[in-house]
Protein backbone atom coordinates (compact mmCIF):
# COMPACT_ATOMS: atom_id res chain seq x y z
CA UNK A 1 0.00 0.00 0.00
CA UNK A 2 1.34 3.39 -1.37
CA UNK A 3 1.27 6.05 2.06
CA UNK A 4 0.58 9.54 1.62
CA UNK A 5 3.91 11.02 2.44
CA UNK A 6 7.34 9.93 3.74
CA UNK A 7 8.10 9.18 7.32
CA UNK A 8 11.73 10.84 7.55
CA UNK A 9 12.94 12.87 9.99
CA UNK A 10 13.17 15.31 8.03
CA UNK A 11 9.78 15.12 6.37
CA UNK A 12 8.00 14.79 9.43
CA UNK A 13 9.86 17.54 11.02
CA UNK A 14 9.05 20.23 7.76
CA UNK A 15 5.22 18.98 8.22
CA UNK A 16 4.87 19.74 11.76
CA UNK A 17 6.92 22.78 11.97
CA UNK A 18 5.02 24.61 8.86
CA UNK A 19 1.32 22.41 8.93
CA UNK A 20 -0.35 23.49 5.69
CA UNK A 21 -3.84 25.11 4.96
CA UNK A 22 -5.52 23.56 3.17
CA UNK A 23 -7.64 25.48 0.19
CA UNK A 24 -9.70 22.58 -1.33
CA UNK A 25 -13.08 23.55 0.20
CA UNK A 26 -12.52 27.19 -2.04
CA UNK A 27 -12.09 25.44 -5.21
CA UNK A 28 -14.69 23.06 -4.54
CA UNK A 29 -17.58 25.54 -3.69
CA UNK A 30 -16.09 27.78 -6.11
CA UNK A 31 -16.16 25.39 -9.27
CA UNK A 32 -19.35 23.50 -8.46
CA UNK A 33 -21.35 27.02 -7.82
CA UNK A 34 -19.93 28.36 -10.99
CA UNK A 35 -21.04 25.46 -12.81
CA UNK A 36 -24.74 25.08 -11.31
CA UNK A 37 -25.14 28.53 -10.86
CA UNK A 38 -24.38 29.10 -14.77
CA UNK A 39 -25.71 26.17 -16.40
CA UNK A 40 -29.17 27.04 -14.35
CA UNK A 41 -29.07 30.18 -16.36
CA UNK A 42 -28.10 28.54 -19.68
CA UNK A 43 -31.12 26.08 -18.72
CA UNK A 44 -33.45 28.71 -17.55
CA UNK A 45 -32.98 30.86 -20.50
CA UNK A 46 -33.16 28.05 -22.89
CA UNK A 47 -36.28 26.87 -21.67
CA UNK A 48 -37.57 30.71 -21.76
CA UNK A 49 -36.72 30.77 -25.06
CA UNK A 50 -34.16 33.69 -25.16
CA UNK A 51 -32.33 34.61 -27.90
CA UNK A 52 -28.97 33.53 -27.69
CA UNK A 53 -26.99 36.77 -27.70
CA UNK A 54 -29.37 37.14 -24.20
CA UNK A 55 -28.34 33.97 -22.93
CA UNK A 56 -24.43 34.69 -23.59
CA UNK A 57 -25.06 37.86 -21.54
CA UNK A 58 -26.47 36.62 -18.57
CA UNK A 59 -24.59 33.79 -18.95
CA UNK A 60 -21.92 35.65 -18.78
CA UNK A 61 -22.63 38.61 -16.21
CA UNK A 62 -23.06 35.15 -14.21
CA UNK A 63 -19.80 34.24 -13.96
CA UNK A 64 -18.24 37.17 -13.27
CA UNK A 65 -20.41 38.95 -10.97
CA UNK A 66 -21.62 35.81 -8.75
CA UNK A 67 -18.13 34.80 -9.07
CA UNK A 68 -16.84 37.68 -7.25
CA UNK A 69 -19.68 37.77 -5.06
CA UNK A 70 -18.57 34.49 -3.85
CA UNK A 71 -14.77 35.13 -3.42
CA UNK A 72 -15.99 38.62 -2.23
CA UNK A 73 -17.56 36.52 1.13
CA UNK A 74 -15.09 33.70 1.30
CA UNK A 75 -12.46 36.42 1.69
CA UNK A 76 -14.28 38.52 4.53
CA UNK A 77 -15.84 34.59 6.02
CA UNK A 78 -11.60 33.31 6.22
CA UNK A 79 -10.83 37.13 7.13
CA UNK A 80 -13.12 36.93 10.19
CA UNK A 81 -11.85 33.14 11.08
CA UNK A 82 -8.58 34.33 10.79
CA UNK A 83 -9.34 37.55 13.09
CA UNK A 84 -11.00 35.33 15.86
CA UNK A 85 -8.04 33.33 15.40
CA UNK A 86 -5.98 36.27 17.16
CA UNK A 87 -8.30 37.53 19.08
CA UNK A 88 -8.38 34.30 21.23
CA UNK A 89 -4.45 34.42 20.86
CA UNK A 90 -4.09 37.66 22.60
CA UNK A 91 -6.58 36.48 25.39
CA UNK A 92 -4.65 33.33 26.20
CA UNK A 93 -1.56 35.29 26.17
CA UNK A 94 -3.30 37.30 28.46
CA UNK A 95 -4.82 34.95 30.91
CA UNK A 96 -1.10 33.11 30.98
CA UNK A 97 0.51 36.84 31.90
CA UNK A 98 -2.96 37.42 34.62
CA UNK A 99 -3.16 33.89 35.88
CA UNK A 100 -0.20 31.54 34.95
CA UNK A 101 -1.39 28.80 37.94
CA UNK A 102 -4.87 28.53 36.68
CA UNK A 103 -3.87 28.21 33.00
CA UNK A 104 -1.02 25.59 33.85
CA UNK A 105 -4.01 23.37 35.49
CA UNK A 106 -5.78 23.89 32.24
CA UNK A 107 -2.95 22.73 30.77
CA UNK A 108 -2.86 19.98 33.58
CA UNK A 109 -6.47 18.76 32.86
CA UNK A 110 -5.91 18.93 28.61
CA UNK A 111 -3.13 16.00 29.64
CA UNK A 112 -4.67 14.16 31.67
CA UNK A 113 -7.65 13.91 29.43
CA UNK A 114 -5.03 11.88 27.18
CA UNK A 115 -4.01 9.29 29.79
CA UNK A 116 -0.83 11.33 31.19
CA UNK A 117 -0.58 10.98 34.96
CA UNK A 118 1.74 11.31 37.99
CA UNK A 119 5.41 12.59 37.19
CA UNK A 120 4.93 11.88 33.54
CA UNK A 121 1.71 14.43 34.03
CA UNK A 122 3.61 16.75 35.85
CA UNK A 123 6.73 16.90 33.48
CA UNK A 124 4.81 17.54 30.32
CA UNK A 125 3.21 20.61 31.77
CA UNK A 126 6.85 21.61 32.70
CA UNK A 127 7.84 20.93 29.44
CA UNK A 128 4.72 23.09 27.42
CA UNK A 129 4.86 26.02 29.67
CA UNK A 130 7.99 26.79 29.44
CA UNK A 131 7.49 27.85 26.54
CA UNK A 132 5.14 30.74 26.14
CA UNK A 133 3.94 30.48 22.37
CA UNK A 134 3.87 26.41 22.80
CA UNK A 135 1.75 26.83 25.56
CA UNK A 136 -0.57 29.20 23.72
CA UNK A 137 -0.70 26.92 20.47
CA UNK A 138 -1.87 24.27 22.53
CA UNK A 139 -4.54 26.12 24.08
CA UNK A 140 -5.38 27.26 21.04
CA UNK A 141 -5.67 23.67 19.76
CA UNK A 142 -6.98 21.92 22.53
CA UNK A 143 -9.59 24.31 24.48
CA UNK A 144 -11.06 26.28 21.60
CA UNK A 145 -10.14 23.30 18.86
CA UNK A 146 -8.69 25.58 16.33
CA UNK A 147 -6.73 24.49 12.94
CA UNK A 148 -2.88 25.19 13.70
CA UNK A 149 -2.75 26.08 9.65
CA UNK A 150 -4.69 29.36 9.14
CA UNK A 151 -5.79 29.62 6.15
CA UNK A 152 -5.27 33.36 3.73
CA UNK A 153 -7.89 34.85 2.85
CA UNK A 154 -6.32 36.13 -0.23
CA UNK A 155 -5.60 32.41 -1.09
CA UNK A 156 -9.00 31.15 -0.34
CA UNK A 157 -11.03 34.07 -2.27
CA UNK A 158 -8.45 34.05 -5.39
CA UNK A 159 -9.29 29.94 -5.28
CA UNK A 160 -12.73 30.49 -5.04
CA UNK A 161 -13.13 33.41 -7.82
CA UNK A 162 -11.16 30.93 -10.35
CA UNK A 163 -12.68 27.86 -10.04
CA UNK A 164 -15.90 29.70 -10.25
CA UNK A 165 -14.97 31.45 -14.04
CA UNK A 166 -13.49 28.46 -15.21
CA UNK A 167 -16.14 25.58 -14.58
CA UNK A 168 -18.83 28.68 -15.19
CA UNK A 169 -17.49 29.06 -18.41
CA UNK A 170 -18.38 25.32 -19.34
CA UNK A 171 -21.84 25.11 -20.18
CA UNK A 172 -21.72 28.86 -22.19
CA UNK A 173 -19.21 27.43 -24.65
CA UNK A 174 -21.61 25.62 -27.02
CA UNK A 175 -23.52 28.72 -27.50
CA UNK A 176 -20.28 30.41 -28.81
CA UNK A 177 -20.18 28.30 -31.35
CA UNK A 178 -22.80 27.71 -34.49
CA UNK A 179 -24.42 23.93 -33.18
CA UNK A 180 -28.05 23.25 -33.92
CA UNK A 181 -28.13 21.72 -30.74
CA UNK A 182 -25.99 23.90 -27.77
CA UNK A 183 -28.14 23.30 -24.73
CA UNK A 184 -27.49 19.54 -25.04
CA UNK A 185 -23.99 19.91 -25.40
CA UNK A 186 -23.86 21.92 -23.08
CA UNK A 187 -25.90 19.78 -20.34
CA UNK A 188 -23.46 16.82 -21.74
CA UNK A 189 -19.99 18.92 -21.24
CA UNK A 190 -21.57 19.83 -18.20
CA UNK A 191 -22.35 16.77 -17.19
CA UNK A 192 -18.99 14.97 -17.75
CA UNK A 193 -17.30 18.08 -15.50
CA UNK A 194 -19.64 17.81 -12.53
CA UNK A 195 -18.69 13.90 -12.99
CA UNK A 196 -14.91 14.92 -12.95
CA UNK A 197 -15.00 16.94 -10.06
CA UNK A 198 -16.92 14.76 -8.21
CA UNK A 199 -14.48 11.79 -8.55
CA UNK A 200 -11.69 14.02 -8.25
CA UNK A 201 -13.11 15.11 -4.62
CA UNK A 202 -12.75 11.63 -3.77
CA UNK A 203 -9.00 11.51 -3.44
CA UNK A 204 -9.73 13.35 -0.17
CA UNK A 205 -12.03 11.26 1.39
CA UNK A 206 -12.82 7.43 1.75
CA UNK A 207 -16.28 7.90 -0.62
CA UNK A 208 -15.39 5.46 -3.62
CA UNK A 209 -14.93 7.50 -6.43
CA UNK A 210 -18.35 6.62 -8.35
CA UNK A 211 -20.09 7.15 -5.85
CA UNK A 212 -18.53 10.76 -5.42
CA UNK A 213 -19.08 11.38 -8.68
CA UNK A 214 -22.59 10.38 -9.38
CA UNK A 215 -23.11 12.56 -6.37
CA UNK A 216 -22.05 15.83 -7.75
CA UNK A 217 -23.42 15.09 -11.11
CA UNK A 218 -27.24 14.34 -9.63
CA UNK A 219 -26.92 17.71 -7.55
CA UNK A 220 -25.38 19.64 -10.62
CA UNK A 221 -27.81 18.18 -13.18
CA UNK A 222 -30.86 18.24 -10.23
CA UNK A 223 -30.38 22.20 -9.96
CA UNK A 224 -29.67 22.61 -14.06
CA UNK A 225 -33.30 20.97 -14.81
CA UNK A 226 -35.09 22.98 -11.98
CA UNK A 227 -33.84 25.97 -13.70
CA UNK A 228 -35.05 24.38 -17.02
CA UNK A 229 -38.17 23.60 -15.77
CA UNK A 230 -38.56 27.44 -14.07
CA UNK A 231 -37.73 28.87 -16.91
CA UNK A 232 -40.06 26.95 -19.55
CA UNK A 233 -42.98 27.25 -17.39
CA UNK A 234 -42.52 31.11 -16.44
CA UNK A 235 -42.69 31.77 -20.50
CA UNK A 236 -46.12 30.96 -20.18
CA UNK A 237 -47.18 33.83 -17.62
CA UNK A 238 -44.48 36.30 -18.67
Amino acid sequence: MQLEHEHTYEAIAQRLARPAANYLRDWLYGGLDGAVTTMAVVAGSAGGDVARSVLLLLGCANVLADGFSMAASNYLGTKAERDDYQRLQARERRHIELHPEGEREEVRQIFQSKGFNGAELERAVEVITCNREQWVSLMLTEEYGLARAQRSPLRASASTFIAFVLCGLVPLLPYFGDFSHPLRLAAGVTALMFFAIGAGKSRWSEQAWWRSALETLAIGLGAAGLAFLVGRDLRHWL
